[in-house]
């Protein structure tokens, strides 16, 4: 029987009924489905590649964790360092001078934000080496002045690797002239992009003991930079090194710093996940008019079923294997359409933006200029899951009326 009731319900699905409206319903009830089901995992799996390159782009840039002193003059950090590494949940730590200033080249000049940094240890506790795309850091060479731009800032400047900057602070340093800025000549040694233009535009590294002459600040940091083990405790790290290291300093990690980035990211995702579920029910709920209308053009056939032995839940089997029929093949439709959609978007993007010169994605209006996608396997597997629930869940009704149906009344007037 089993057999039976799915022959049947498949031959209803294949064939061309006599009403052409019903077939044109189904077509459509499987094609909204496909359509919804690609859109939430496209839609799903960009959010997530937002997620993950905002992440990524702003640990290359800021470390796991910072200790700082509350004013920004940390003299102890060589001791803070050692404490630090004797911890086992953290894996690098390296000091960093901060500081504004303008940056000026030939006429045009910007406001910056300037990092000193030792090369070798920065390079185990964030990842800037890995995002300079011309020179390199490892230029950043005690007392030679060299500093590595932005790509957003060189392009601001219009300057390039070579050429010679000048860095004015809004300290002044008395001379017989009078109260002069202090400024500094520096070449440029390199030009690094993370892709997030807070980044890129605003922030230039130089060699640490440089920004120490710099800000006059000899012997001291602004700051200890932390890698840890497990990213998700960096908070709890940071805060056991500052205890051991006898307190009176200021922490702070990576979830702390950017926070609300990342509690808008999961919002949004949220709520887009809620609406475009939306879309998928109201696609999978055409199933009922589709089975209705089906019932309604059947009641004949299933009259003749009946009066042959058929039982209720046999009509009820057919028409729940034909909506699932929909559903399913509605379903896989969209899995396969959001996956190679998700898989390929980044080119497929690059295409339309190089074909018709437009840029989805402003730099300076959006903090990544890209449009990444991660594809999650749990993403899938749940929109896939909920849309064969709602489907199969579109059929009951249907299929109980079409069980319902008397042989003697469907049969008076034939």
């Amino acid at each position: 029987m089993a057999a039976f009731e799915f022959w049947i319900g498949n031959r209803y699905v294949r064939s061309k009924s006599r009403n052409s409206f019903v077939s044109l319903i189904s077509a459509i009830s499987m094609l909204g489905i496909a359509i919804a089901v690609g859109v939430l995992i496209i839609v799903l799996s960009v959010v997530n590649g937002f997620e993950r390159e905002l992440r990524e782009r702003l640990l290359a840039m800021s470390g796991h964790a910072n200790i700082e002193a509350a004013q920004n003059d940390l003299s102890e950090w060589r001791t803070l360092i050692d404490i630090a590494l004797a911890d086992p949940e953290v894996r690098a730590a390296a000091p960093y001078v901060t500081g504004q200033g303008l940056l000026m080249f030939g006429q045009r000049l910007s406001g910056a934000e300037f990092r000193g940094i030792d090369p070798g240890m920065e390079s185990r506790v964030s990842g800037v080496d890995r995002v300079v795309t011309e020179g390199s850091l490892d230029t950043l060479q005690a007392g030679e002045f060299n500093i590595v731009l932005g790509n957003e800032l060189a392009a601001e400047l219009d300057a390039r690797v070579g050429d010679k900057v000048t860095i004015t602070l809004a300290e002044g340093v008395v001379t017989p002239a009078g109260l002069l800025p202090r400024s500094r000549r520096f070449t440029v040694s390199g030009i690094y992009r993370v892709g997030m233009y807070e980044f890129d535009r605003r922030v230039a590294f130089v060699h640490l003991e440089d920004a120490q002459r710099l800000y006059r600040m000899q012997g001291r940091v602004s700051g200890v930079r932390l890698a840890v083990a497990d990213i998700y405790s960096a908070w709890q790290t940071v805060r056991n090194v500052a205890l051991d290291a006898g307190g009176g300093v200021m922490v702070s990690d990576w979830t702390r710093r950017h926070v609300n980035f990342f509690r808008s990211i999961q919002i949004t995702k949220s709520i887009l996940f809620v609406i475009l579920l939306m879309v998928v029910a109201v696609a999978a709920f055409n199933i009922v008019s589709t089975l209705v209308m089906v019932v309604k053009d059947k009641q004949s056939d299933i009259a003749i079923l009946r009066t042959i032995g058929a039982r209720p839940s046999s009509i009820l089997k057919i028409f729940v294997t034909q909506g699932s029929i929909i559903g399913v093949v509605g379903t896989v439709a969209g899995l396969v359409l959001g996956v190679l959609i998700t898989l390929n978007l980044e080119g497929i993007v690059g295409f339309m933006e190089a074909s018709f010169g437009i840029k989805f994605l402003a730099a300076d209006v959006y903090f990544i200029s890209d449009l990444p996608a991660e594809l999650r396997i749990s993403d899938v597997a749940t929109i896939s899951g909920i849309a064969l629930l709602l489907a199969l869940a579109a059929t009951i009704y249907p299929a109980w009326r079409g069980a319902k149906t008397s042989p003697a009344e469907a049969l008076r007037y034939d």
